[in-house]
């Protein structure tokens, strides 16, 4: 069980903002906090605590120089997402980031994109690939949102669908999107499931903000997942010691 730090940029800035609440629409964002450090800040602090696999997420337009700041800050430290495509994924590949991720990119309208899909393993290849899944319930299955986690595809995250994406990436990266950003606990259910289908790295994040959640996670999980913890570290606003959390992820 690895700690997955994140660097979430909104508008250019590092913020932890409630991702359901991320539309076009002006002023909707919930924010729970707006850092007065700059992304490479945030690069070298990772760097020098030896964590691997954290993730740049841009969040809308505007963040891409910014983003690429903390690449180079940090090189084959952090993986990137946010508009990633198959026209883009080497040139960030080539400023430092170890993976790309891709989201929006292989799911359309409600259905997975084959094509897109295809497109991009064959850029970049499936060793530098990871797919976020964003999971939502409905109906005591889970299935991937999209359109800033508004619209349910028709994609059920099971054990057979994990198993089927496999083939293509390197890592999962799972957003629990009823609890993320919230701070009111793992998303218990997912986390359990999760740990029995997926045989690749898969890192979990959605409502973790205690000590006591990631001893549960780590219990749930049998140690199989990584974790990342955003809005509840004192490093974006928080209570909970960022330092406190590195060194109990690597016990």
């Amino acid at each position: 069980m690895k700690f997955r730090p994140c660097i979430d940029m909104h508008q250019g800035k590092v913020k932890q903002i409630v991702g359901e609440t991320l539309t076009s629409e002006q002023g909707a964002v919930v924010e729970n906090f707006v850092s007065s450090h700059d992304s490479v800040y945030y690069a070298q602090l990772f760097k020098k605590d030896k964590l691997t696999g954290g993730h740049v997420i841009m969040l809308g337009g505007g963040n891409e120089e910014e983003a690429v700041r903390a690449l180079q800050a940090y090189p084959g430290g952090l993986q990137i997402g946010g508009g990633i495509n198959a026209g883009n994924a080497r040139f960030y590949l080539e400023q430092g980031a170890s993976h790309v991720i891709v989201t929006s990119y292989i799911f359309r309208e409600g259905k997975l994109d084959q094509g897109n899909l295809d497109a991009i393993v064959a850029e970049v290849g499936k060793d530098k690939l990871v797919i976020d899944l964003s999971c939502k319930e409905k109906d005591g299955k889970w299935y991937v949102v999209t359109n800033q986690w508004k619209l349910f595809s028709d994609f059920e995250v099971n054990e057979a669908n994990i198993r089927y994406l496999e083939q293509f990436c390197d890592e999962f990266l799972i957003h629990a999107v009823d609890v993320e950003g919230k701070q009111s606990g793992i998303q218990q259910s997912l986390v359990e499931a999760l740990a029995q289908w997926v045989t690749i790295p898969c890192t979990y994040a959605g409502g973790a903000r205690s000590m006591e959640d990631l001893e549960l996670f780590k219990r749930l999980s049998g140690g199989k997942l990584d974790i990342t913890v955003g809005s509840a570290l004192d490093i974006y606003g928080g209570r909970l010691p960022y330092e406190q959390v590195v060194a109990y992820c690597a016990q």
